[in-house]
């Protein structure tokens, strides 16, 4: 039959005796052909119109081109290829049936809907259209599926939904008018069930499971075991230190993990990876011991100081006090690189809590040390204040040794301040005092230079000597007073005049100035004590030689001493005049 050619008028119903004769000279089944049921042929040709099929009569059945889904279903078709179809009626004359496949469609997917539907099971259908509230699903027939059933979350972009096949459950359905509510949600549910029960069926701690990442975040990363995904987090990935879970993992990579812990009812799995290789700290203290040099790598740099890898899984840090010997702080971006291969010795190890401090300054000699070979207490340097405290100042004698001035060193002068003698950046020299590598200190001295004015002092003075002094502190017990610059003595309160005096503030004030007679010298605590009293008696016994070696030989002994005594009056009478005079 290499057409099909329809006459309207030569187009008769088959009769009941035509159809039975048609059955007889066949050989067909009245069941198998009857109007209604679905039979199977083959296509034998495709022609813009019609779908020719071999149905097994000598006659071939047609079928319209408009019962095929689309353009693409029946580009796809070929001789040869099997289809099902509805018998709906014959033409005797002509000698051909009319079949329909979209009918034969309709009930099978009416079938498959009902068998979903009562089972519980699922049905494959294809989203061809986007409508309110939903989307259209082909089955067979056209179906509903609502937003809400469209996915377990909320779907983004509908038109990626379009076109593709998926399986679905069944929510609702009527065969008497063809409608279907269908839901991929509830069907992915359910495999999600079925995975995770599979999943977790197989499940034990210690086990060896093979997954592969999902997804990566700050925290860690999640594996997917096969429809169920663990948290491998980010402190299980590497004995070491990991900033990010991107340094070891990719999205996509296939891994193998461990099973830590889970809980099916939370649907919690926690996986790790580095329990795959036996802890490095096990055994630290036997490879390392504090004292020894090793090299590592610079792994990360803080504000606080550098990490150093020693090996996998083990990183010490070097503090940013023992980055260098400089008293300076310096910040560790300044001195190392990450990635950086360095030689650090180990200060101390604590192997319970992982933590290992390294030293870097301590490869090379302490500049002390260096300095200490070069010079000695009593020699003389050269350096720059570079800075200046309460107590002192800092003096940079070479290139990062840096030595304090105690504000009692500076001059033999009483100093509040030592802002009073030195400045920042000025340059001076001065005397090491003492070089303390141990302690890591450096005392110097300004005065020095001068030499020793207490030496000096002892070696011109001796007890019973006259000085003038100015008072400098008045005291409960006393007055304290400068003989020279830089050497002060005390005066007691049994010595501050022949007439007792119980608050000296009231005598005497600061900057005041009068004769002292020194009555005790300790050379070794350098402590002097001082007299006005004895001065006073001192002085009175001067002036009275004085006086009788000026006066004729006709006064009398009685009118000498009645004449100096008048003259000679006590601080405080003294004092009281003077007020009385300035009133």
């Amino acid at each position: 039959m290499s057409g099909i050619t329809k006459n309207p008028k030569n187009e008769d119903a088959i009769s009941s005796e035509d159809y039975e004769t048609l059955l007889d000279k066949y050989q067909f089944n009245a069941k198998e052909i009857a109007p209604g049921n679905i039979i199977k042929g083959k296509v034998i040709k495709v022609t813009p119109a019609h779908v020719l099929v071999d149905v097994g009569f000598k006659s071939e059945g047609i079928i319209p081109i408009e019962d095929f889904r689309d353009n693409q279903e029946t580009a796809e078709i070929h001789p040869g290829d099997m289809v099902e179809a509805i018998l709906e009626r014959g033409n005797l004359r002509e000698g051909y049936l009319i079949l329909s496949k979209k009918r034969a469609d309709a009930i099978k997917a009416l079938n498959n809907l009902e068998r979903a539907y009562t089972h519980n099971s699922w049905i494959i259908g294809k989203v061809t259209d986007k409508i309110k509230n939903g989307y259209i699903v082909n089955v067979g027939i056209n179906t509903f599926l609502p937003d809400s059933h469209a996915d377990v979350r909320a779907v983004k972009d509908p038109e990626k939904l379009k076109g593709n096949d998926y399986k679905f459950k069944v929510i609702k359905f009527d065969r008497k008018s063809e409608n279907a509510v269908l839901s991929r949600k509830l069907f992915l549910q359910d495999e999600r069930e079925k995975r995770k029960r599979r999943v977790f069926d197989h499940l034990s701690q210690g086990q060896k499971i093979k997954g592969k990442i999902k997804s990566l975040t700050n925290f860690g990363a999640f594996v997917d075991l096969g429809g169920v995904e663990g948290l491998l987090h980010i402190s299980d990935m590497s004995w070491g230190k990991t900033n990010h879970p991107s340094e070891i993992f990719e999205m996509g990579q296939e891994v193998e993990v461990v099973v830590l812990d889970f809980n099916e009812k939370d649907e919690r799995i926690s996986l790790g990876y580095k329990q795959l290789v036996d802890d490095p700290w096990t055994n630290i203290e036997e490879k390392y011991q504090a004292g020894q040099k090793v090299k590592g790598k610079v792994v990360s740099l803080t504000d606080f100081g550098a990490f150093i890898e020693l090996e996998k899984g083990v990183e010490g840090l070097v503090h940013i006090s023992d980055l260098t010997w400089s008293r300076k702080p310096i910040h560790p971006k300044k001195i190392l690189t990450a990635g950086e291969e360095v030689t650090v010795t180990i200060l101390d190890l604590n192997p319970s809590n992982k933590r290992i401090s390294l030293g870097l300054k301590q490869i090379t000699p302490h500049p002390l040390e260096l300095l200490k070979q070069k010079f000695s207490p009593g020699s003389r340097v050269t350096g720059t204040v570079t800075s200046i405290t309460d107590f002192g100042a800092f003096l940079e004698v070479e290139e990062g040794i840096e030595g304090l001035i105690h504000i009692s060193d500076i001059s033999w002068e009483k100093t509040k301040h030592p802002s009073e003698k030195l400045k920042v950046g000025q340059e001076t020299e001065a005397i090491i005092l003492n070089i303390d590598v141990e302690k890591q200190k450096l005392s110097l001295g300004i005065k020095q230079l001068e030499g020793d004015i207490w030496e000096d002092f002892f070696a011109r003075q001796k007890m019973g000597d006259l000085v003038n002094v100015k008072i400098t502190r008045i005291t409960n017990f006393g007055v304290f007073v400068e003989i020279t610059p830089g050497i002060e003595g005390v005066v007691f309160l049994s010595e501050l005049d022949q007439k007792r005096i119980e608050d000296p503030a009231e005598a005497f004030s600061a900057g005041e100035e009068r004769i002292a007679k020194i009555i005790k010298m300790n050379q070794k605590d350098k402590k002097i004590s001082l007299s006005f009293k004895q001065a006073q008696m001192d002085i009175q016994k001067l002036e009275y030689q004085k006086y009788v070696q000026s006066q004729d030989n006709k006064l009398t002994l009685g009118d000498i001493m009645k004449d100096q005594f008048q003259e000679i009056q006590s601080p405080k009478k003294k004092n009281k005049k003077k007020e009385e005079k300035d009133d």
